[in-house]
């Protein structure tokens, strides 16, 4: 398994390079897919990321990113350690 803690400094900072990965609750439910990241005050930083979950990716959630647990490159799974419904929706 390939789990990045984000404390690593094993890639570049900001979270530009999980676009496409799955997104999955802290039970291990689906949240949807990485849209793109947001960036935050810092250009190094992410905020959050945009999260596509509708049938056809037009509705999204916004995941802060000290809300994410791990990243697992090798299934390109991003894993939260909050629950789904505590994230909002937004268009």
């Amino acid at each position: 398994m390939n789990a990045v803690s984000l404390a690593q400094p094993q890639r570049p900072a900001g979270l530009d390079w999980t676009s496409g990965f799955l997104v999955a609750d802290a039970r291990g439910r689906v949240v949807g897919r990485v849209a793109r990241s947001v960036r935050g005050g810092s250009p190094q930083t992410s905020e959050a990321l945009p999260v596509r979950f509708s049938l056809f990716g037009w509705r999204r959630r916004l995941v802060p990113a000290d809300t994410i647990e791990t990243i697992d490159e090798g299934t390109r799974v991003v894993g939260l350690r909050i629950d789904r419904d505590a994230i909002r929706a937004f268009l």
